[in-house]
């Protein structure tokens, strides 16, 4: 993710740490001296929101290792302002398999919660209900009622919590996965246009909520929709078969050219026929501020990337397409250049099937 650093590395997952995040430490910092103009309150709240956060990427890591169970490997888990995102590779296909790693985030909040509840009642002697003020007050009851909180949210039936995953599992069980998602897509919709009028009369926090979870639920039945519109598509029907390649040993002019003259951004490398690389217009730019028109292609190009073969499917493809930092995939059979995919041409692919459809149904029904 964009404008984010990186951690460590847990568990072999990277953990990153957008830089809004440093805006939420500030924030809470001050919100802690202001009362009573205290450095020492101001350091105990960036302590206890580093501490929530940390938390916050043991819940991830629940859904990365259940996921791990399933084969399923995680890219690497972001801190934003508003939570983690843990990017897997995939969801599982298999909803009973969804169902459990949806639920592990929040298992590892209600796992935490009973240790913390168990350590205050046996080994603290402390209450476990009690005030909860912004500033001082008991740290272990204010990490109990965090993660009760990080549960109960995160099992509110709507996307992009896990409760919305763990609803649209459930329903896969008994129909199928579109139509289970659409139904929990609904479902958190309603939930958003709930909360945003609870909202408007108490506090503006749900508001920004709603559209949250308004905008999530809408994105997932979006994706789902695409996945089955590219399922059981070749990715031969969609890859571009007119484009152009470069020579390794041409120089970045040509590729200027080429952009200049048509519409390819991303570029094939040949070497006496065999492709030995990929330059995409980022590397591109970087080489023509650094070294100028004259450089070689060899010296920006990507010699690591990601090929398809024709016969691949084509929503796995798009998806690895989405996933490389990259906006085409050369196909590839045999050691031969056969064409491009790009993330363009699939999306037209799919408004000319789409227009098909529709005219196919205008047809049947006049």
């Amino acid at each position: 993710m964009r404008w984010s650093f990186r951690l460590g590395r847990i568990t072999g997952i990277d953990v990153f740490m957008h830089a809004t995040f440093r805006l939420l430490l500030l924030w809470v910092g001050v919100s802690y001296y202001l009362p009573r103009r205290s450095l020492g309150d101001a350091w105990s709240g960036i302590v206890f929101i580093l501490t929530i956060f940390g938390i916050v990427v043991l819940h991830e890591l629940g859904h990365a290792l259940m996921a791990r169970r399933f084969g399923i490997r995680t890219r690497d888990i972001t801190l934003l302002p508003i939570g983690g995102v843990a990017r897997l590779e995939r969801m599982p296909e298999d909803p009973k398999q969804e169902f459990l790693v949806a639920l592990a985030g929040p298992a590892v909040n209600v796992a935490l919660g009973l240790l913390i509840a168990v350590w205050m009642v046996t080994v603290a002697h402390s209450q476990l209900l009690g005030e909860i003020p912004l500033v001082g007050g008991d740290f272990l009851r204010k990490l109990l009622w965090v993660n009760v909180a990080l549960a109960v949210f995160n099992m509110v039936p709507a996307f992009p919590m896990d409760g919305g995953r763990v609803l649209r599992a459930l329903l896969a069980m008994r129909m199928d996965y579109s139509r289970a998602t659409h139904v929990a897509a609904s479902v958190g919709q309603m939930l958003a246009l709930v909360f945003g009028f609870v909202g408007l009369f108490t506090n503006p926090f749900l508001v920004f909520i709603a559209l949250f979870v308004w905008m999530g639920a809408a994105g997932e039945a979006s994706l789902v929709q695409l996945k089955s519109s590219l399922s059981g598509i070749p990715v031969s029907r969609a890859m571009i078969t007119d484009y152009q390649t470069l020579n390794s040993t041409e120089s970045l002019q040509s590729a200027v050219d080429h952009i200049l003259a048509g519409f390819q951004q991303d570029f094939p490398v040949m070497r006496g026929g065999d492709l030995v690389g990929v330059l995409v217009r980022e590397d591109l730019m970087k080489a023509l501020a650094r070294d100028g028109v004259r450089a070689r292609v060899e010296e920006a190009m990507r010699t690591e990337f990601e090929t398809a073969d024709p016969a691949d499917m084509l929503e796995p493809a798009f998806l690895r397409l989405q996933n490389c930092a990259c906006r085409s995939l050369p196909v590839v059979r045999g050691g031969k250049l056969l064409g491009i995919l790009t993330t363009d041409n699939v999306g037209e692919f799919l408004m000319v099937q789409a227009a098909f459809r529709k005219a196919g149904r205008g047809s049947a029904t006049a």
